[in-house]
């Protein structure tokens, strides 16, 4: 038995809390996860972990060993490292995770240019509107938007985006624009539910919150579909200024109602405190952040809207 194998198969059986979830994360099947974690206990002759057919939990010596177990694969991947950053180039298999239209639009194009850059890296992209695990999920790096909550992430700050209001101006110019929250009663609204509230949206004016009942027109989980929805001047929609920022420079749609915007939501790159910020990792944020420019806060054109408030990106 590889004594780091079966650390490692443990390890990932702790985090993900299941041998599948841990099989699926190694690459592994889940009888070899087994077998492994079997082995182990064997060699340590103690219990690491309590299984039942819906749940797997950690023994007081499982617990302890965890710990340990954690901090041993660290000084070996701390070894590795090491060994790699003095050939001084990225590679192996690279995990990133972003938001679905922010990582299509933006997020893809790095990493085939990173790629390029580094041919030894191959590189696996996990669109998701979803809040992600990056340890569970076997994530090296994610691209985050909005504040961070979790306090085992690393978070570097890369730009800002708007949560904005928008409609065409066909519609508008039909239906009116509305000046205060309270006007919207008399509109068609879109509803793209990762963002808002089917029954109710949020607005702000001089810091302070308010919140109005809605019927939407039209619900979707989809940005994209709300968004295409709102060109058809099918009604307003609440988006990421990313979202429609070229709909907005090229006049497709309108800014409705920005001073009553909420602040501006961070854009980061985050990655697991528990790991080593490894040489590919490295060049792949020093790409993003020497080549990228991720603040979405003005439009140029037609669709022009200035910041509610101003802004100081880190």
């Amino acid at each position: 038995m590889d004594r780091f194998d079966a650390i490692e198969a443990f390890i990932a059986v702790a985090e993900s809390r299941g041998f599948a979830p841990a099989a699926r994360k190694l690459r592994l099947s889940t009888s070899a996860i087994t077998r492994h974690v079997a082995a182990l206990e064997e060699r340590l002759g103690v219990r690491l972990l309590n299984r039942t057919t819906r749940a797997v939990s950690l023994t007081d010596a499982g617990l302890r060993f965890l710990q340990r177990g954690q901090r041993i694969l660290a000084d070996l991947e701390e070894a590795e490292q090491m060994a790699e950053s003095e050939r001084g180039e990225p590679l192996g298999r690279l995990v990133v995770s972003a938001p679905q239209v922010f990582g299509r639009l933006h997020v893809a194009p790095l990493i085939c240019e990173f790629m390029i850059r580094h041919p030894k890296i191959t590189a696996e992209l996990m669109l998701a509107d979803r809040m992600t695990h990056l340890v569970e999920d076997g994530i090296d790096v994610a691209v985050r938007i909005g504040h961070l909550t979790d306090s085992s992430e690393i978070a570097r700050r890369v730009g800002a985006v708007r949560r904005v209001l928008v409609a065409s101006p066909a519609y508008l110019a039909g239906k009116g624009t509305p000046a205060t929250p309270e006007e919207l009663a008399a509109h068609r609204l879109i509803s793209f539910t990762a963002l808002t509230a089917a029954d109710h949206w949020r607005f702000w004016r001089d810091g302070e919150q308010t919140t109005v009942a809605v019927h939407p027109s039209y619900v979707t989980n989809s940005a994209d579909a709300a968004i295409w929805h709102a060109r058809q001047n099918g009604g307003l929609t609440m988006a990421l200024s990313y979202q429609v920022a070229d709909d907005l420079r090229e006049g497709r749609l309108r800014l409705v109602m920005a001073d009553h915007e909420p602040e501006p939501y961070p854009v980061q790159i985050v990655y697991p405190s528990s790991r080593l910020l490894s040489l590919k990792v490295r060049a792949f944020l020093e790409l993003a952040i020497a080549t990228r420019n991720w603040s979405f806060l003005t439009f140029g054109g037609k669709g022009e809207g200035s910041l509610p408030k101003a802004v100081s990106l880190a």
